[in-house]
C-alpha cells in the first residue's frame, strides 16, 4: 500500500509541475505533507530534513551572497568587456561570466552585466545577452557553490551516505567542457538574432491612462483632444468595458472611463499627466510625482500567476506598473488586471518608500541604475574576497567544512556592518529552503516505500544486457528534459533518487550518476523558463522562444556530449 501511495504522490507532483500554475515550492511542500500524512515518513525524520547540512550550506551561501554581490570587481570588469569586434566582445563576456559564476550567484552576475551590455555602443542587446546567460550557466557547473543545483544535489548525497560532494568534484568533469562550449558560444554568435531596435525605441512600452468621467475630454474626439499630436506617444487602442478598439480613428469620441493605451517612450510618461481630464495609471494609484524603475519579475515571486490588482501591488511595493514587456513584445490591455509571469520586464512608477521595501529582492531583479546595490569600496572588497578565498581553500582541502566556513564568513560580514539584519531577513531564501527540505522528505519516502526498488526491478531486466553507460545517458537525458519543463532545482530533486537507485541496482559507483543529475539539471539552453538567467535576458534582449531553440540546440548538444564523455572517461 505504501508503494501505491508513494506512486500516487509522485504522479500528482509531476502532473502539477508540468501543467499547474502553482510554484514548484508549493507543489513539493504538498507532496512532502502528503508523505507525512500517508505514514511514508516518521515525523522526526520529516523535521530533520530542514536541517540537512547540505541545505544549511546552501542557505548560508545565499545569505553571504548579499555582500558578495556588492564586490566592486564585477563592475570594473564590466566596463572592459565591450568591443567593436563582436567575436571579441562575446569572448570577453563568456570569460567574465563563466569565471565569476563559478564562485558568485550567477543570476546576480547576469542581472548586473545585462544592465551594462544593453547599452553597448557597438552591438544590439540581442547579439550579446544570450551568450551572457549561457556562459553564466556553464560557469555555475564548475564548483560546488557555482549554482544552487550543485548544492542541492550535494545535500541529497549527504542525506544518503553521510557526506556530500567535494568543492572541486565538478571541476574535473566540467572544466574541459566549459572551455569547448564557451568557444562554441563565440563561434556561433553570428547566428544570434539582429533585432534592430533604434535607440529611441528601446524605451517603448504601453502606457495606460483613463479618461476622467467628469473631465473635459468626455464627448470630444481623439483629434480635438490633441491625442494625435503627442510626438513620442502613439494612441494604440482604447479599452471601453469589454470592447477593445484598435487602429483608433481620429474621429473616435471619448467616453468617461475609457482606458487609453499609448505606445511610446516610457520617459515621456509625464506628458500624459499634463493633459486635463486624463489620469495616468500611476497617478490613479496615488503616485503623483513618481520616478521610473525597471525590474524583472523573479522566478518564485509572489507575483507569478497573479494580477497586480488582486495582489495589492501598490500597497505592497509602493509602486504601480506603467509598462510591461513579455516574450520580447509589449503587452497591452489593463495592466492592473494582467496576470504576471516570471521574466516579465516591468517599468514601475515608484514612490519614496519603494527602495526601502524589504520584499524587493525576493520578487524582482532590479535593473535601474539608481537602485543598484551599494558597492563595497576597494579595501572592503579586498578583505571580503580574501575571506571568501580562505573559506574556499579550507573547504577544498578538507581542513574546514564549507558550512562552518560560510557561517564564520557570514558572522564576520554582519559584525563588520557589511550586511545588516534587514539585508539577511530580506534575502533569506525561504522558497529554496522549503523546496529542498520537501524534496528530501519525498526522496526518503520513495525509497522507504520501496517504490524506487520496485521501479528498478522493472528496469533492471532491460538494463542488465546494457553497459552502465547506457543507464547514465538515460538519467542525464531525462534530467535534461525535466529541467526545461519544471526548472533546474525541481528536476534535480526529482531525478536524484532515480539516478542514485539505478547506480546502486547496477552495482556501480554512484558518483557519475549523481554528477549526471547535477550537470543535466543545470543544462537549460533550449527555453527561457528552465533557468533564471535565461529569463533575465529574454525581454531585455527581445528574444522569442524560437531564438533559444535555434541558438541553444547546438550548445545543448555539445554540452551533453561533452559532459557524458568526461563522465565516461573519468569514472568508467
Amino acid at each position: 500500500m505504501d508503494t501505491f501511495y508513494a506512486g500516487a504522490i509522485l504522479t500528482a507532483l509531476l502532473v502539477g509541475l508540468v501543467f499547474s500554475r502553482l510554484s514548484a515550492t508549493v507543489l513539493f511542500l504538498m507532496a512532502a505533507i502528503g508523505c507525512l500524512i500517508a505514514g511514508l515518513i516518521e515525523p522526526d525524520a520529516f523535521w530533520a530534513k530542514a536541517t540537512n547540512e547540505g541545505l544549511v550550506t546552501l542557505m548560508l551561501l545565499m545569505l553571504c551572497a548579499v555582500a558578495l554581490e556588492r564586490l566592486p570587481w564585477l563592475g570594473l570588469l564590466s566596463r572592459r568587456i565591450d568591443s567593436p569586434n563582436r567575436y571579441l566582445a562575446v569572448a570577453r563576456i563568456t570569460a567574465v561570466a563563466a569565471s565569476t559564476s563559478a564562485f558568485l550567484n550567477n543570476t546576480a552576475i547576469v542581472a548586473a552585466l545585462a544592465q551594462v551590455l544593453r547599452r553597448s555602443r557597438y552591438h544590439l542587446p540581442s547579439q550579446l545577452l544570450l551568450p551572457l546567460s549561457y556562459a553564466a550557466i556553464l560557469g555555475g557547473t564548475l564548483t560546488l557553490i557555482g549554482t544552487s543545483t550543485n548544492l542541492i544535489v550535494s545535500s541529497f548525497l549527504a542525506d544518503r551516505r553521510g557526506n556530500g560532494l567535494a568543492f572541486f568534484d565538478f571541476l574535473w568533469v566540467a572544466g574541459p567542457v566549459v572551455l569547448v562550449v564557451g568557444l562554441l558560444l563565440v563561434v556561433l554568435s553570428s547566428r544570434l538574432p539582429k533585432r534592430v531596435v533604434a535607440e529611441e525605441e528601446q524605451g517603448e512600452y504601453v502606457l495606460e491612462a483613463v479618461v476622467e468621467r467628469e473631465g473635459g475630454l468626455v464627448g470630444r474626439t481623439v483629434r480635438d483632444a490633441g491625442l494625435r499630436e503627442l510626438e513620442t506617444l502613439y494612441l494604440s487602442e482604447i479599452i471601453r468595458g469589454s470592447q477593445v478598439i484598435t487602429a483608433v480613428a481620429p474621429g473616435e469620441v471619448l467616453q468617461g472611463g475609457d482606458r487609453l493605451n499609448f505606445v511610446g517612450d516610457i520617459k515621456d510618461a509625464s506628458r500624459l499627466t499634463q493633459i486635463s481630464g486624463l489620469t495616468t495609471f500611476a497617478s490613479e494609484e496615488g503616485l503623483m510625482q513618481p520616478s521610473l524603475t525597471e525590474v524583472i519579475v523573479a522566478p518564485g515571486s509572489i507575483l507569478n500567476g497573479r494580477t497586480p490588482k488582486e495582489l495589492g501591488f501598490r500597497a505592497r511595493f509602493d509602486a504601480a506598473i506603467v509598462g510591461l514587456q513579455r516574450d520580447g513584445e509589449t503587452v497591452s490591455g489593463k495592466l492592473g488586471r494582467t496576470a504576471l509571469r516570471p521574466g516579465d520586464l516591468l517599468v514601475l512608477a515608484t514612490g519614496e518608500d519603494f527602495a526601502q521595501r524589504k520584499n524587493l529582492g525576493r520578487n524582482f531583479y532590479l535593473l535601474s541604475d539608481d537602485l543598484d546595490v551599494r558597492l563595497l569600496d576597494s579595501k572592503q572588497g579586498f578583505l571580503v574576497t580574501l575571506a571568501l578565498g580562505a573559506v574556499i581553500a579550507m573547504a577544498a582541502t578538507g581542513s574546514l567544512s564549507l558550512s562552518v566556513g560560510l557561517l564564520g564568513l557570514l558572522m564576520g560580514l554582519w559584525l563588520s556592518g557589511l550586511v545588516s539584519v534587514d539585508d539577511l531577513r530580506r534575502r533569506f531564501p525561504f522558497d529554496i529552503w522549503i523546496l529542498v527540505a520537501s524534496a528530501l522528505v519525498l526522496a526518503q519516502s520513495l525509497v522507504g516505500s520501496e517504490l524506487i526498488s520496485t521501479f528498478m526491478s522493472l528496469v533492471l531486466p532491460v538494463m542488465m544486457d546494457q553497459t552502465p553507460l547506457i543507464g547514465l545517458v538515460v538519467v542525464f537525458l531525462l534530467t535534461l528534459m525535466l529541467t526545461e519543463l519544471v526548472t533546474n532545482n525541481a528536476a534535480a530533486a526529482l531525478m536524484f533518487p532515480i539516478g542514485y537507485g539505478l547506480a546502486e541496482s547496477l552495482g556501480v559507483d554512484v558518483m557519475p550518476f549523481v554528477l549526471a543529475v547535477a550537470f543535466a539539471a543545470s543544462g537549460s539552453f533550449l527555453t527561457p523558463y528552465g533557468y533564471a538567467t535565461n529569463l533575465i535576458v529574454q525581454n531585455i534582449g527581445g528574444y522569442t522562444r524560437g531564438d533559444y531553440l535555434r541558438f541553444g540546440l547546438p550548445i545543448s548538444v555539445a554540452y551533453s556530449v561533452g559532459i557524458l564523455t568526461m563522465l565516461c572517461v573519468t569514472y568508467f
